[in-house]
């Protein structure tokens, strides 16, 4: 098996190399905003730093195919790197630091595509996580300056800390009854929103997430932390991966339950 480790390696200098971009831009008085089609907010930091990322790639790796939120995809072959520049616009336009750039690297397989190394930056945060496939998931500073990764052992709702984004999407979606319920049975709830509740799951200080709608480049990167901690990362219909258009999250003794929840009188 491939040990994806150079691979790993380039996903950290990108990064870096995003973290720099994305934070100059930061707060910035003149910081330039648009709207999209899909009437979600999308910066001028947004587009720099996924063409940096691009331009990476294309020296490095240029037979890799690129999908990214703001250009779409770029190449064919059975290695594709999926990119979020800033996953939590609409924090990181108002000057709330939680938002992240997402880096995966998915390649082709028997079930299709699945990611195989993931980083998930968060400089306002002063936060990174990574992992690659076969060996665990991390966070700090830098690869030699890491502490691993490992899911909660909470086995009981009633113990459990359940973190979402919003409520609006679970109404959207048909799905707030039994989200409520879920709600009115587990220890905690909080809605940090975007990827770090994923990275709280794969920490062990959240023991599940859950989201109605997303897209690949949300999960791709979160989705290989969570299961190479030792945590299940699915859709709402069960299916393994960052393939079905929103996601669960846990430290797998709740998933069940979890999903049971999330699909009741949907």
């Amino acid at each position: 098996m491939p040990d994806y480790l150079d691979d790993l390696r380039l996903a950290h200098v990108l990064a870096d190399a995003a973290d720099a971009a994305t934070t100059d831009r930061f707060k910035a008085l003149d910081l330039k905003v648009e709207t999209k089609p899909d009437m979600t907010p999308v910066s001028e930091a947004d587009k720099a730093a996924e063409e940096l990322i691009r331009g990476h790639l294309q020296r490095a790796r240029p037979r890799d195919a690129v999908l990214g939120e703001e250009y779409g995809v770029e190449g064919t072959g059975p290695r594709r790197w999926v990119i979020d520049p800033i996953d939590g616009t609409k924090n990181y336009v108002r000057g709330v630091p939680v938002w992240a750039t997402l880096i995966s690297l998915m390649e082709a397989g028997e079930e299709g595509f699945q990611p195989v190394v993931g980083v998930v930056s968060a400089p306002a945060l002063g936060r990174r996580w990574w992992a690659a496939k076969g060996h665990g998931a991390f966070s700090g500073r830098s690869l030699t300056k890491a502490s691993r990764l490992q899911v909660s052992s909470v086995s009981k709702l009633s113990d459990a800390s359940f973190a979402y984004s919003s409520l609006s999407g679970w109404e959207e979606h048909g799905r707030l009854d039994g989200f409520l319920d879920l709600t009115r049975e587990v220890w905690r709830t909080r809605a940090y929103g975007d990827f770090w509740p994923y990275m709280m799951v794969a920490e062990g200080a959240v023991d599940m997430c859950a989201e109605p709608e997303l897209s690949l480049w949300d999960m791709a990167a979160t989705a290989i932390v969570v299961t190479e901690a030792g945590g299940t990362f699915t859709g709402l219909d069960a299916r393994p991966g960052p393939h079905s258009g929103n996601a669960a999250a846990s430290n797998g003794l709740l998933h069940d339950e979890l999903l049971g929840y999330l699909n009741q009188r949907y």
